[in-house]
């Protein structure tokens, strides 16, 4: 159990940041629709994910452990990179922080403006599309996390330990404060699990390239740290070029204005 501990702690916090998300969606249409509708689209989307595993499931475990994790270490790494970005631009300034808080007032405001109509057995169409959206879109991203972890490190079992305890741990949060977790450092956890894919995605995808690691699997001890290294570099420079050109803009602009009042 100790060997597949980063595995787990890393699967439970990629999918507790999914498992926040889908929270928000759900309580947003369960507290300002109606709660059946919302369970209804819950349901339906979990048994759409289940169908998904398996077909997904034992299909990833045929092909061979190289290919494998050639094409799941450039997908880990591509999605991985994509969350890196996002929170560089973040902790830069050039993008807004993620508001958990905001997003659920959207949802809710949304909600509140829809109207209430009955489809196909469910009495809130609205409630039962919007939690079904949200929990397939976001359980999708836990099943590929949970799918590509588990299959590469050959402990499937491990990975789904991880991703339960999230959810287990959110979902037992949300109902407790019945209210999105807003206190949670989501900007944090979003930057974490990028430095985690995008090493991951590397180490397994030049493995599947051919490439051995100095070390084995001990490499990603220094591949980690030094994803993180460049990242928050990244993030430094950057915030240190938009500061600049923020203190920069400035006299121009009143240099502007003072002209246009003296002509």
């Amino acid at each position: 159990m100790t060997a597949a501990l980063p595995l787990v702690l890393t699967v439970f916090v990629a999918c507790a940041v999914e498992a926040i998300e889908a929270l928000t969606i759900v309580l947003a249409a369960g507290l300002t629709r109606q709660w059946r509708s919302t369970f209804q689209g819950m349901t339906a989307a979990l048994v759409v994910l289940a169908a998904i595993v398996g077909v997904l499931g034992p299909t990833i475990t045929l092909l061979p452990l190289t290919a494998l994790r050639l094409v799941v270490g450039a997908l880990l790494a591509i999605f991985g990179l994509q969350w890196l970005r996002k929170a560089i631009l973040r902790a830069a300034g050039y993008k807004a922080l993620h508001d958990e808080a905001s997003a659920y007032l959207r949802e809710v405001a949304a909600a509140k403006a829809a109207p209430e109509v009955a489809k196909r057995g469910v009495s809130d169409w609205y409630a039962f599309t919007l939690a079904f959206k949200g929990v397939l879109l976001e359980g999708l991203e836990v099943v590929f996390i949970v799918i590509t972890f588990g299959d590469n490190q050959r402990n499937l079992g491990a990975a789904v330990v991880g991703a339960a305890i999230a959810v287990v741990v959110v979902t037992v949060a949300g109902i407790a404060v019945r209210a999105p977790l807003a206190k949670v450092p989501e900007n944090a956890l979003k930057f974490l699990v990028g430095i985690m894919l995008t090493s991951f995605g590397t180490f397994w995808g030049a493995e599947g390239a051919g490439v051995t690691w100095p070390g084995n699997d001990a490499a990603l001890l220094v591949l980690v740290p030094v994803v993180a290294l460049v990242s928050l570099g990244y993030g430094t420079w950057l915030r240190r070029v938009h500061r600049l050109s923020q203190a920069a803009a400035r006299p121009r602009t009143a240099f502007t204005e003072t002209e246009g009042v003296t002509s």
